[in-house]
């Protein structure tokens, strides 16, 4: 496990690597798109350019997430990110439905395609690029667990398969056809607006504060009844922001403890569930056995 000044040194590394590489790309379509005017070029070249804005939303967006908690923020600022991926998915939305509309401009009235084997250079050189920036990705989230740099990195993964598709594009326009190329763009475009909803539904579930998958709590819940002298656990709650899991929970104990003990024991269970995952900052309420016991008594009748 990584300490907090190298999490967030990687976390930075991978978002700057993300913006320049981003950058990158986007000089170098512009250059392609160009002198090709062809569509698949032009929807590569304007997913770099959104990936140019959404990294660097990424890059302001891990930068405050974060600052440590405040008196205005006991939680941190981990949603950041989340405000981040809807806007990413707004701009990425945007970006299809422009793809589209040039792709049917094309199709309506065909060009050929200008200078194809430029343009698959640059998609080649784009390809190799993208993928270093996966490999430093892997190994950042592999160290970190970060969600944000998880979601550009599926981004970018998503990006293989788009400059894969404008590179069959484009060959298939240096031997004559171009009509395709239209036909392309419509599909980038399409599979750039499913990619934009499946950003907005992640990240709107984090801002809703959806409850962690059920087997990680019912997990949760297991780890804290192994703990010696637990007898029962209730009324787990789970929410996300940003790298960071909160969780609270209500153990059962024997009412004769002395709060001492009470207290030890919940710290054995904050602790064993820590351990299993590391990200979650647990909070444990300690009950006497008797007041459950009388609780549910009294909401039978």
């Amino acid at each position: 496990m990584t300490t907090s000044l190298e999490h967030a040194r990687l976390l930075r590394l991978a978002t700057r690597a993300s913006v320049a590489v981003a950058c990158t790309l986007i000089v170098a379509k512009a250059i392609a798109w160009w002198l090709s005017g062809s569509v698949s070029m032009l929807a590569g070249l304007t997913d770099s350019a959104l990936d140019g804005i959404t990294s660097l939303l990424n890059l302001l967006a891990v930068h405050y997430a974060l600052r440590p908690a405040d008196d205005d923020h006991r939680y941190g600022h981990g949603k950041a990110e989340s405000l981040s991926g809807m806007a990413q998915a707004l701009f990425i939305g945007g970006s299809a439905v422009l793809i589209a509309l040039q792709a049917f401009d094309r199709l309506q009235h065909p060009q050929p395609v200008g200078a194809p084997w430029l343009s698959i250079g640059v998609i080649v050189f784009s390809l190799a690029l993208t993928v270093a920036l996966l490999m430093l990705q892997h190994r950042v989230i592999k160290a970190t667990g970060s969600n944000a740099v998880r979601a550009d990195s599926l981004h970018y993964r998503s990006d293989l398969m788009l400059n894969g598709s404008i590179l069959l594009a484009l060959v298939l326009a240096g031997f004559g056809f171009n009509q395709l190329d239209a036909w392309f763009g419509l599909g980038i475009a399409a599979y750039i607006l499913w990619s934009a909803v499946q950003i907005a539904r992640e990240s709107f579930a984090v801002l809703m504060d959806e409850e962690l998958p059920t087997d990680v709590s019912q997990h949760m819940l297991e780890l804290a009844c192994a703990v010696p002298g637990v007898l029962g656990a209730h009324d787990l709650r789970t929410r996300i922001s940003g790298n960071h899991w909160f969780v609270q929970l209500h153990l059962e104990l024997p009412g004769e403890l002395t709060l001492s003990v009470a207290h030890g024991i919940s710290d054995q269970a904050a602790e064993a569930i820590h351990a299993a995952y590391p990200r979650a900052e647990v909070l444990v309420h300690a009950d006497p056995q008797e007041v459950v016991l009388a609780a549910k008594t009294q909401n039978v009748t």
